[in-house]
């Protein structure tokens, strides 16, 4: 099969790799399409893991063999693919910090290598772990494989605005309007709260206008803090989300929430950013800050929900498809984004 390889930062090879072997507890799974995450990105530009692997682990497709001790499933059956399932029983998992289990982050889905998501390939093989514990979802026949590669994204972005405790009514700051900002925006305007956002593209701007921001801004504008002041009643929003990974941005969402607000970082910062603060601003306003990292597997079923019931609308996120031999070029189309670039697929046929 077709595989895009990574043998070194910045280096994918299109090559041809063995079809997974099939152990009788797991599943192999053709990859009809499997988004581009900034994950992704970060884990193809920086030398955060030694090569060859192969990424990929936004995954929707269809099943193409099934081993002789799994039930229920079988060959032709249209499913998501989760990456990453959590023991249930470690210290971390019962205090639902999945995303801090070594079983979550240990066993994942593969192409081949080292395990790392796999879905930059033809055919990704599914652990038995995973099988066993909910890692296939079946896709109902009105939800395109397109729709369903976003139940992991979605999912990863529940995942933080039930951490914020988002509310009816409650005014919310998302830093960023690229693809995650924009599905931060609909998250929040479903669970009844009124989002702001901010970016640095005139388009993007717009675009967080349509898929249900109150206000948006650009990111740069001197007087964003006397803005939001006033479309809050003096008071600042509630909570901020932290869509991009700026330290411009962290200071903004500073100035911008109220006393007793949230900020929550969602997007990952370089390592080497460290960012300078006054204790006393927390304490005297009592803000809380908080981080939200990959997905939930206490949100799983909402998160499918929200998206094969199309109560979110991801299709206004999708902007460019590519081919998986074009990968390459697509990440540089994130890195590089044009007015109108937001969700990247990427298709392996």
């Amino acid at each position: 099969m077709k595989a895009q390889v990574f043998r070194g930062v910045n280096q994918l090879s299109y090559e041809e790799v063995p079809i997974p072997e099939v152990a009788p507890d797991e599943v192999l799974v053709k990859v009809n399409v499997v988004g581009l995450c900034q994950s992704d990105i970060k884990k193809i530009r920086y030398p955060l893991y030694e090569p060859p692997r192969i990424f990929g682990h936004e995954t929707a497709g269809t099943i193409a063999q099934v081993g002789v001790a799994v039930p229920h499933w079988q060959v032709g059956d249209r499913v998501v693919v989760l990456h990453h399932i959590p023991c249930m029983h470690c210290a971390y998992c019962l205090n639902e910090n999945y995303s801090m289990c070594d079983v979550y982050k240990n066993i994942t889905t593969t192409a081949g290598f080292a395990p790392s998501g796999g879905g930059f390939a033809e055919y990704v093989k599914v652990p038995g772990h995973i099988v066993r514990h909910g890692g296939l979802i079946p896709i109902p026949a009105n939800v395109t494989f397109e729709q369903a590669s976003f139940v992991e994204p979605t999912n990863c972005c529940l995942k933080a605005v039930k951490k914020a405790q988002i509310q009816p009514g409650q005014i919310v700051l998302v830093t960023g309007a690229g693809p995650i900002g924009l599905m931060f925006i609909m998250l929040v305007k479903y669970f009844g709260a009124r989002a702001i956002a901010t970016d640095l593209l005139p388009s993007r701007i717009e675009k967080a206008l349509e898929v249900g921001a109150e206000a948006a801004f650009d990111a740069r504008d001197a007087h964003l803090p006397d803005k939001i002041q006033a479309l809050t009643g003096g008071m600042g929003v509630d909570t901020s989300l932290l869509a991009v990974p700026s330290e411009k941005a962290f200071f903004q969402a500073l100035d911008c929430t109220r006393k007793g607000g949230k900020i929550l970082f969602f997007a990952e910062f370089p390592d080497e950013v460290e960012i300078p603060i006054n204790p006393n601003i927390l304490y005297r306003r009592e803000i809380d800050l908080m981080g939200s990292y990959s997905s939930s597997y206490r949100v799983q079923a909402l998160a499918t929900d929200i998206v094969f019931n199309r109560r979110i609308d991801v299709d206004a996120l999708i902007s460019d498809r590519y081919p998986l031999q074009e990968l390459a070029a697509a990440v540089e189309r994130a890195i590089s984004p044009t007015p109108d670039t937001y969700k990247i697929l990427i298709y392996p046929a």
